[in-house]
């Protein structure tokens, strides 16, 4: 009989090292093991405790043998104090005859079942305990034997193995969903130039990525980091908060070198008032590196679970996503930086049509003015004095007419009063009176106002093309349509004119470059069609938010 029991237990121990090994979820490996012990040896109650990274204490305790209402009778899970402590600091097998009679033994919490016999297997991985197996309670109320430790020790052999291969196997799986999250998130980036949405995305989806409590964004400003943008457990207030230039991010950002941080307390670095004011227990803090030079620091605090400290793993994932962030938002700085040279350029060159129009026009209009004051000082006669005079009131009423013009050309009141339909029937108005070519105006807009940003835009377009038009087309009328529909608004304008060869004019040609560029900063499109002698359309799409 003792042969045939001896045979059903290595049997089960090889069905279970088959088992186990084939099994590539860790979780599920760990049970396995956990049963396949409590098996072999006819323990009533069997655990296995994983340690955790500082080699002190336990982060896992899986267990057989316990209801759900016991589990729950007895509360949280032991740390590694006691017997447990022992093979923790050991990593020796340990077999005892009645643990409660040991002196290193600390008794047992309220509601836990009574234990004697023990006995305690460690599971070293490449020299190194990765947990201990903890059976109890030997059916009968013997002791565990020699046998039992055999067959456990052979069994915690194979259990290192099948661990270290349901490591190995979600390991890889997780860094492929990250390379995949990563990937999807680098042209997530890419496709947005909006800073502050910029940088709120990136806080976002690296909290989703690293499974933080807290991330936030700083960039430097004069002599501190200004946060920017947060997400996750974010306390109030928070953007705005100014870290000091010799705080643990001020030193990051300065040594471009990112850091690991267990415990917030006791790193002098750390800026404890705004370590206190997130709640942070333990951090990352990465710099955003973009072609050499730290651009911001990316702060995250606490992931989410019973241990808060970062792993490796974390900080790597955390500097790949940097780097591709630093990519995003220094590409977003020189996009801004260049509209904004666009933006100036373009005011100079306005500024100098201005200067040209008051130089040439008004200039000569006053110097007239003042000739004609001259003619009406140096009258002889009631008549000779009245003739002056009304040429002077001639003079007067032809500069101010300049001057209401420059003025509309600079920014229409009635933009701004009355909205872009009453804004281009006033501008199609002096066209016409001035230039003598009819101008139709359809505009089927609704009743609410376009925003600011896009009635200006296509007054602009608008005014740009009247202005190609008198210069170049020598067109007898214009056509102007204006339609809101589909969350939409299309501008059309045609003329008669004698149209042109687009292939023959250059790109910044007719003003097309600046029209463009306007419309690009409304995320609309421009299109133009023309040929020699059948006029030319201009075509506006901009979208509305």
């Amino acid at each position: 009989m003792a042969t045939a029991r001896e045979s059903d237990r290595l049997r089960t121990l090889l069905e279970t090292g088959i088992a186990i090994s084939s099994e590539l979820s860790l979780d599920t490996v760990l049970e396995r093991i956990v049963e396949a012990a409590a098996a072999l040896t006819g323990a009533r109650y069997a655990a296995l405790g994983v340690i955790d990274r500082s080699g002190t204490a336990l982060e896992r305790f899986v267990t057989t043998g316990f209801d759900e209402e016991t589990r729950a009778a007895i509360g949280d899970l032991p740390r590694g104090r006691g017997i447990l402590g022992v093979l923790i600091r050991e990593a020796q097998v340990l077999r005892l005859h009645d643990l409660q009679q040991d002196p290193r033994s600390v008794g047992f919490p309220p509601n836990h079942p009574a234990m004697h016999s023990f006995l305690g297997v460690p599971i070293l991985l490449r020299g190194v305990a990765y947990g201990n197996l903890y059976l109890t309670e030997k059916e009968g109320g013997d002791a565990f034997t020699e046998e039992d430790e055999e067959l456990v020790t052979l069994l915690a052999a194979q259990a290192a193995v099948a661990v270290e291969n349901a490591r190995l196997y979600e390991t890889s799986t997780a860094w492929s969903r990250q390379l995949e999250s990563l990937n999807e998130i680098g042209n997530a980036l890419v496709g947005e130039l909006d800073l502050p949405k910029l940088l709120d995305l990136v806080a976002t989806r690296l909290r989703e990525l690293i499974d933080a409590r807290l991330v936030v964004i700083a960039l430097p400003q004069a002599d501190a980091l200004r946060v920017e943008a947060a997400a996750g457990d974010v306390p109030e207030p928070t953007i705005g908060i100014r870290l000091p230039r010799d705080s643990k991010a001020g030193r990051v950002l300065e040594r471009r070198r990112s850091e690991r941080i267990d415990s917030m307390l006791e790193d002098p670095e750390v800026h404890q008032e705004s370590a206190r004011l997130f709640a942070a227990t333990a951090g990352l803090f990465v710099p955003l590196l973009a072609r050499e030079e730290a651009i911001g620091v990316i702060i995250v605090h606490d992931k989410l679970g019973p241990d808060a400290r970062f792993g490796d793993a974390d900080l790597r994932l955390a500097e790949q996503f940097a780097a591709r962030a630093a990519i995003a938002v220094d590409l977003s700085r020189r996009v801004a930086r260049d509209s904004l040279r666009r933006v100036v350029a373009g005011q100079e060159l306005e500024r100098q049509r201005l200067a040209r129009e008051l130089h040439d026009e008004t200039g000569q209009a006053l110097t007239s003015i003042l000739l004609g004051l001259k003619a009406v000082e140096e009258a002889r006669t009631p008549v000779e004095t009245a003739a002056a005079a009304e040429q002077l009131r001639e003079l007067v009423v032809a500069t101010l007419q300049d001057v209401r013009r420059l003025a509309v050309e600079l920014r229409p009141q009635a933009l701004d009063d009355f909205g872009l339909v009453a804004a281009l029937e006033r501008l199609a108005s002096t066209f016409s009176e001035t230039t003598g070519i009819a101008v139709e105006l359809e505009a089927t807009l609704g009743e609410a106002r376009l925003p600011g940003e896009v009635e200006t835009t296509l007054y602009r377009i608008l005014q740009e093309a009247l202005t190609n038009i008198v210069k170049h087309a020598r067109a007898r009328k214009v056509s102007i349509i204006l339609v809101r529909r589909e969350g939409k608004v299309t501008a059309l304008v045609e003329d008669d004119g004698e149209g042109f060869d687009p292939d023959a004019v250059r790109a910044d040609g007719l003003g097309l470059l600046g029209m463009r560029e306007r419309v690009a900063l409304v995320d609309g499109r421009l299109t133009l069609e023309s040929s020699a002698g059948a006029g030319t359309t201009l075509a506006v799409e901009v979208p509305l938010p």
